[in-house]
Parts: structure tokens; C-alpha cells; sequence
């Protein structure tokens, strides 16, 4: 088989994965407000995929033309421009037919032609009052270097000024989501209570262009056009020994402002003379991707689309779950100390985290606090709670990941906070990123001196404990918080030699360890001994780990993975992975966490981890998986694994065609492992609970 066929381009496999998010816009068993909502997570994603996958393959191109290099870029580029039509192609008739169904429902997104006069009037009046101060529109002149204020991925109305006789005007409006609300309801004439109408803020200015700019320019028209342009989100960090890390990442976001456009996305009924003078002034490449697409751009507000009608447009809410372990103790402390805690969000609450860390913050027997941030919320408890235990008198290490995609800025000015409240942050080490979910505090006890540890595969970030599902382990295990304390000394001293025997540990063992783990299921298997491994990631592309795999699958060992995003191993194939199988499930929570699951003769070995099966997770960045030792812990995960596996309503294979197509139910039961999942963690916490309540009675 040639090196070709071995793998899936992960550029593709993310798109086909983007193809799946579009598919449960287009399930009708999906509350239609909810298919508004995935519309514009799809469009958060592709931004996304121009900012960093398609930016990285037209860096390739260039670098191949310049020194030789990836000749085969420019292919893989054309098969992207390709697959990305289509599916903007069906993104657009997803969102007429969308439209229709909402109408239905009598909920009406309308543009301004859709207006009664009385909306007219009402919009033009609070176009006025409310949103005129916050449009100042940017006239374009030929000298002019719209790259230094165009923002990225922000959606831009270009306007046409025509007046007989004279050149063509064109001006841009921002598009103000930032200050104003996206979806404005507009009220309705008496006798029409039931129909619930909306418009974009998009159309409302267009509707009031004249109130923009009547009286200040001179024209006989003017049409405005929806537009939008994706930069390059990489950068490079300046290595000046008088920058500290912090100046620098400040500088290099001041750099992606400028960096150059990758993408450009304008309203398909554009004057072509228009199209032409903006992408002069961009500055846009063959490389680039131009499209012509419909009226809105920026369809990731869509991902807040409000529910004006009835509750059952919208999912049901599922309240979080508490732990019997935390409710039943008089402390966090106390019920770490009895035995190791595993939560699972969003199924549990997070309030448990940032209770942990709020008692923390003053218990007098709290020593210290160690802890690595790579997202935050905005407004963060745990932030919060750093910078009280430091008021308190503990000794506090925040360790700030500066060079978290998309969130650097916020970082970078938590760090200042954290900083002035005088708690101690550490930044790590340019060009290794800190990626793990660290926790771990130091207590003072009766028996001595008690560190308690917290190893997750997501971020403490209290929002997306909502929406995302990952794991998280507490422990007071003396092997594993020992070991977490190194992790937190290695980070502050990276070229220290250390050694790990309990956790995985990128970069220092995860390689290595991994291979041994896999490897000796290939033992296990030729010795006729019970051998198989169980995955789920986020994405698996690194080329190591795939042949490895491909390997103990010719060598008999059974291998289920749950892929939710890039895939470059090609399942089922005779002589190859015939032993493998691959699903990816898309639902109404992301699915995040990484799970490691070997048989090991019978003696199952199970894993949370920060990391993905990518070279960069492995290799180039602080990640740690940690072993789940509790036998009730490990059955639990894979009680949780199994209901994914089982799943029938939600479940995609994954092949080598990226067909997605839904694994077939048969006449099994029509699972769905995301509300079959919380259910089974209720009975599970009911059951921990009704146990606490018998030993305490006894």
C-alpha cells in the first residue's frame, strides 16, 4: 500500500468533521432553534479552519516555491477550496430551508425589505437613539492601508456611493456585535402578538444608510454588500533577551492584526468593479480562498440565536448532577481524602472545582496553591479564588499559558491582575506550550503535610463546563500528587531532568510510554491473552501512533476509537486496520475528553489525559495523562465508553470516503449516549448517595 493511501489529509478529515456539525443542523429531530445554533458553530469552525488550517497550507506552498519543500500543498489546496464550496453551498440552502421552518413556528428573520411600515418606523427610531453612535464608517481612498484596521473575521458591509458624473465612493461599516446585540425583535402591530419577528443588526443599517450618511456626502445611491476576511492566526514570538515573554506576546498579537488575509468572503451579487477594488486592497493571493456567498457573514452569533417562542424549540435543560462524594462530606478535603473523586461534565456540576478551590482560599490549614490556566472564564471564579487565597497569606502559583490560541489577550491580562494582586505566575517556555489541567494544594493535617490534586482533560473554565464533556480527577494518592508536584517544578524548570513512573508526561515520556502501552497489547494478543485498546480523542493525526496501531491490528488486537474531529487513520481496511473501528459523535455537548483504555491481559489500564494523539500534543507541548487506579473509577469510564459505543442516534462511522454516515441501528434500541449518559450518572450518584446515608446510620 502506498504512503498515500495510509492516511487521510487532516485538513480534509477536519472538514469532513465541520460536514458533521452541518448534519445536525439539517436533523429535523433537532429542536429547530438548536439547528440555528449549530449553523453558526460551523461557522465559528471554519473561521477557525482559515485562521490555522488553511493558513498552514498556504505557508507550506509558499515555502516549497522559495526553497522547495511540500510539492503536493497545492493539491491539497484545491481539494480544500473544493470542499469548502460545497459545503457553504449547503450551508446556504440548510439556512433557506431553516428559515421556512422557523416561519412556521411563526418566528420570522426578516431583512429590510420584509419590514412593515410601521417596523420601518420603529427601526429608523432606534436605529437613531441606540445604534448610530457606534457606526463610524471608514471611506476607502487608494492610498489607504485597509489591512492595518480590518479586523479578522468580523463582518464588514461595503458600501456603494454612486453619483452621476463622479468616481464611484466605497466606504466599509464594522459590523458593532461587540457593543450591540446581533438580533434585534421587532415589535408587532396589534392582532399579530403571535408572530415573533427578528432582524440582523446587518439590516437594520442597510435599511438606514441615509441616516449614515445623508447630508455629509453627495449621491443619487447607495447599496451596501455584506463582507468578511479571515487573517493568518499564526505569529512568531521575537526572542529579544530584554522582552520578557509577556511584552512579546503582546507585540505579537499587535502582529496578527496585521497578518495577512487568508480568506475573503463577500455577498455574491457584489459589483464585480467592487470585488476587484477590495482585493487590491487586501492584498489577496492566488493562494487565497475567495467566495462568493449570500447576505450574512459572521454566521457564529448564530451560535447565541435567541429563542423567542415556545420551550420546546430549544433542548430541554439538563440540571448538573451533583457528586454524593463532595455532598456527602463536610469539605472538599474530606471527601478527596476518603477516596478518589471522578466528575464528568457537563452531566456534573463544576460548582464542586471551584468549591474546592473557594475553601481553599481561606481554609487556615491551606498552605499553598498551584495551578495552570490555559482558558479561563471571563469572569473567573477560580481566578478569583487565586487571588483571595493570596490576600489570605497562602503561596500561590498561577501558571498563565500565554500562547493559548485566541486567548492570549485574555491571558495576558490575567496575568497582570494576578500579578498585582501578588500571587506568583510563571509563563513556562516559549514554543512549549502548557496544555495540562493541573491543580494541587498543599494542607497542613494532623498526620502532616497533605497535597491534594485535581488532573482533568478540560479547562477550568466555568462556561464551557457547560457545553463541553471531559473528565476530571481528584485524588490525594501520594503516587500521583508527587508526581503532579513535579509536573509543576518541571514547568518552571524544563531543562531539570525528572522522572515520571505513574503519570504521562509530554514532552518528557508520552511517547514513549504510549508505544510500550500499545506494544504490549501486541504481546498480549500473539500470546492468545486478552488484548484490545479503546481510544477517545479529539483528534488522532499523529504518524507514529497510526502505524503503531495499524500494526497491532494486524497483529490481532481489537481497537474501538471515538474521534470527534481530525482522523488520518483509515479504519476497516484488509490488511491494514481490519481490527479497527472508528466512530465520531456530534451532539448537543462537545464531546472533549481523552480516554486511554488498554485490556492488559485482563488487568484494564485506564487513562484521562490533556492530550490529543497529535505529534504537537506528544512532542511539543506539557500534557499529562493521569491513570485512574479506583477499580469503581475505571468502570465507570468504561460504562460511560460502552453507551458511546452503543449510541444509534448520533454515532458516525468514520471511513476512509469521510462519508459520515450514521452507524446503522438495526433492530437494536435507538440509543443516545449523550441523555443515556446522564442518566446512567444519576442512578450512579443516587446509588453513592443512598450508600453514604446507610454507613453514616450504622
Amino acid at each position: 500500500m502506498s504512503a498515500d493511501t495510509l492516511y487521510v489529509d487532516k485538513e480534509l478529515s477536519w472538514l469532513s468533521f465541520n460536514e458533521r456539525v452541518l448534519q445536525e443542523a439539517a436533523d429535523k429531530n433537532v429542536p429547530i432553534i438548536e439547528r440555528v445554533r449549530f449553523l453558526g458553530i460551523f461557522s465559528s469552525n471554519l473561521d477557525e479552519f482559515y485562521q490555522v488550517r488553511f493558513a498552514d497550507v498556504k505557508r507550506r506552498i509558499l515555502i516549497n516555491e522559495e526553497q522547495g519543500g511540500d510539492s503536493k500543498a497545492k493539491e491539497l489546496l484545491n481539494k480544500i477550496q473544493d470542499k469548502v464550496l460545497k459545503l457553504n453551498q449547503d450551508f446556504d440552502h440548510l439556512y433557506n430551508d431553516i428559515l421556512l421552518e422557523m416561519a412556521r413556528r411563526h418566528i420570522f428573520l426578516v431583512n429590510e425589505k420584509q419590514l412593515t411600515e410601521y417596523q420601518q418606523n420603529w427601526l429608523k427610531r432606534h436605529f437613531v437613539s441606540n445604534l448610530l453612535p457606534h457606526i463610524t464608517p471608514i471611506i476607502l481612498t487608494d492610498d489607504m492601508d485597509v489591512l492595518s484596521f480590518l479586523k479578522d473575521a468580523y463582518s464588514y458591509l461595503a458600501v456603494e456611493l454612486k453619483k452621476e458624473g463622479q468616481k464611484t465612493r466605497y466606504a466599509l461599516i464594522e459590523i458593532p456585535t461587540d457593543e450591540i446585540e446581533r438580533f434585534i425583535k421587532v415589535p408587532e402591530p396589534k392582532g399579530k402578538r403571535r408572530r415573533k419577528t427578528i432582524i440582523l443588526l446587518d439590516n437594520i443599517i442597510r435599511l438606514c444608510l441615509d441616516e449614515i450618511f445623508s447630508g455629509l456626502f453627495d449621491y443619487d445611491s447607495v447599496e451596501a454588500y455584506a463582507m468578511k476576511m479571515t487573517r493568518d492566526a499564526e505569529y512568531d514570538l521575537t526572542n529579544e533577551v530584554d522582552h520578557s515573554l509577556l511584552e512579546n506576546m503582546s507585540d505579537s498579537l499587535d502582529q496578527r492584526l496585521t497578518a495577512l488575509p487568508v480568506r475573503f468572503v463577500y455577498q455574491r451579487d457584489m459589483p464585480q468593479d467592487m470585488v476587484k477594488h477590495i482585493l487590491d486592497m487586501l492584498k489577496i493571493s492566488d493562494y487565497d480562498s475567495v467566495l462568493p456567498g449570500a447576505r450574512y457573514h459572521n454566521f457564529k452569533d448564530f451560535i447565541g440565536f435567541p429563542n423567542v417562542g415556545m420551550k420546546y424549540l430549544e433542548n430541554p435543560p439538563l440540571p448538573p448532577i451533583e457528586s454524593a462524594d463532595f455532598t456527602t462530606s463536610t469539605n472538599a478535603f474530606e471527601a478527596i481524602r476518603q477516596r478518589d473523586v471522578l466528575l464528568y461534565y457537563p452531566y456534573h456540576t463544576f460548582r464542586h472545582m471551584t468549591e474546592l478551590v473557594r475553601q481553599a482560599s481561606f481554609d487556615p490549614k491551606v498552605r499553598s496553591i498551584r495551578i495552570n490556566i490555559y482558558r479561563v472564564a471571563k469572569n473567573s471564579r477560580i481566578i478569583n479564588s487565586m487571588i483571595d487565597a493570596a490576600n489570605n497569606g497562602k503561596r500561590v502559583t498561577v501558571v498563565v499559558e500565554l500562547q493559548a490560541r485566541f486567548d492570549e489577550e485574555a491571558n495576558i491580562e490575567w496575568a497582570r491582575v494576578l500579578t498585582d494582586a501578588g500571587v506568583k505566575v510563571v509563563f513556562g517556555t516559549p514554543g512549549l506550550k502548557i496544555h495540562s489541567k493541573l491543580c494541587l494544594i498543599s494542607r497542613r493535617e494532623e498526620d502532616g503535610l497533605r497535597e491534594y490534586a485535581h488532573i482533568g482533560t478540560g479547562n477550568f473554565h466555568e462556561k464551557t463546563a457547560r457545553i463541553y464533556t471531559d473528565f476530571s480527577l481528584f485524588t490525594a494518592d501520594k503516587s500521583i500528587t508527587t508526581e503532579v508536584r513535579k509536573v509543576f517544578n518541571f514547568i518552571e524548570n524544563p531543562y531539570k531532568p525528572v522522572k515520571f513512573s505513574h503519570l504521562i508526561v509530554s514532552p518528557r515520556n508520552s511517547r514513549t510510554r504510549i508505544y510500550r502501552l500499545i506494544e504490549r497489547e501486541i504481546e498480549h494478543a500473539k500470546n492468545r491473552q486478552k488484548a484490545g485498546i479503546t481510544l477517545k480523542v479529539n483528534n488522532l493525526v499523529d504518524k507514529g501512533l497510526v502505524d503503531l496501531l495499524y500494526k497491532a491490528s494486524n497483529e490481532g488486537v481489537k481497537i474501538r476509537i471515538i474521534v470527534r474531529g481530525m482522523c488520518s487513520l483509515i479504519p476497516g481496511v484488509r490488511g491494514l486496520s481490519h481490527n479497527i473501528k472508528v466512530i465520531s459523535i456530534v451532539d448537543r455537548f462537545l464531546e472533549h475528553p481523552r480516554v486511554f483504555t488498554f485490556e492488559n491481559g485482563g488487568d484494564r489500564d485506564v487513562y484521562i489525559s490533556s492530550a490529543d494523539w497529535m505529534t504537537r500534543n506528544i512532542d511539543n507541548r506539557i500534557e499529562v495523562a493521569a491513570p485512574i487506579k479506583d477499580e469503581r473509577l475505571k468502570q465507570r469510564i468504561m460504562d460511560i465508553l460502552e453507551l458511546q459505543f452503543a449510541d444509534r442516534a448520533k454515532a458516525r462511522v468514520i471511513d476512509k470516503d469521510m462519508s459520515n454516515a450514521y452507524v446503522k441501528r438495526g433492530n437494536r434500541k435507538k440509543v443516545r449516549s449523550q441523555i443515556e449518559i446522564y442518566d446512567y450518572l444519576k442512578q450512579v450518584e443516587r446509588a453513592e448517595k443512598r450508600q453514604a446515608s446507610k454507613q453514616k446510620n450504622e
